[in-house]
């Protein structure tokens, strides 16, 4: 032990010590704005769609998608001409009357009374990926669809640019959407979420999971 406490307190072992605490803490710090900066400017980029069903039984997911189905097919139409997240968030609040009437037509065409609460702010949303692309956990701007109880499963995804499929899991992002997509980026964030990324852009990936403010859970679809 006392070797050891010697050997502590040898003026070259100490400053080798604060050298590697300071270079730690140096890249901590660049870790951590480095994060905060291109969290900041995919998360500015887009406008989600977050509809949420009344529960998990087999019924209510099926309305969920209905309900879905009907909002992508009146959002596409909107959209078209939409070239910037601002437009898409003015059109959402303008027309939000109309998302909650295609909604409760949908779920009363099909035989229940829910009640649905249409909201437009900032949410939490876990790591999802849209086709071949791929956005990380955090704060996203969106409209949040709230069927009955909102108790069950969640769907996500993106209504500016326009990466919403009725089928995710085989969806291929369209060039014109990726196109709009990339401009509204920095080259930095673009190369991050887009599938043609290498290995080190997969590892800042991974940062960007690890240093995020909250813990976010797995998506549900």
């Amino acid at each position: 032990m006392k070797r050891i406490l010697n050997f502590m307190q040898n003026s070259k072992v100490k400053s080798g010590m604060i050298l590697v605490l300071l270079l730690l803490l140096y890249t901590y710090i660049c870790a951590f704005n480095y994060v905060q900066a291109v969290s900041y400017d995919i998360s500015n980029s887009v406008f989600r769609l977050h509809v949420i069903a009344n529960s998990n039984s087999n019924e209510d997911q099926n309305l969920k998608y209905k309900v879905r189905d009907a909002l992508l097919t009146y959002m596409n139409k909107l959209c078209e001409n939409i070239n910037s997240k601002e437009e898409a968030i003015s059109m959402a609040y303008e027309h939000k009357a109309d998302f909650e009437n295609i909604a409760l037509e949908v779920i009363h065409q099909e035989g229940f009374d829910y009640p649905v609460n249409i909201n437009i702010g900032n949410f939490e949303f876990p790591t999802k990926t849209y086709g071949d692309i791929s956005f990380p956990a955090g704060m996203y701007d969106a409209l949040r669809v709230e069927i009955g109880n909102a108790s069950g499963k969640n769907w996500w995804c993106v209504m500016f640019p326009s990466l919403c499929f009725i089928d995710i899991s085989s969806g291929i992002v369209q060039d014109d959407s990726k196109t709009l997509l990339e401009d509204t980026m920095s080259e930095e964030s673009y190369n991050i979420v887009s599938d043609n990324s290498k290995f080190t852009i997969k590892f800042k990936f991974k940062i960007l999971e690890l240093f995020s403010k909250k813990t976010v859970t797995t998506a549900k679809h």
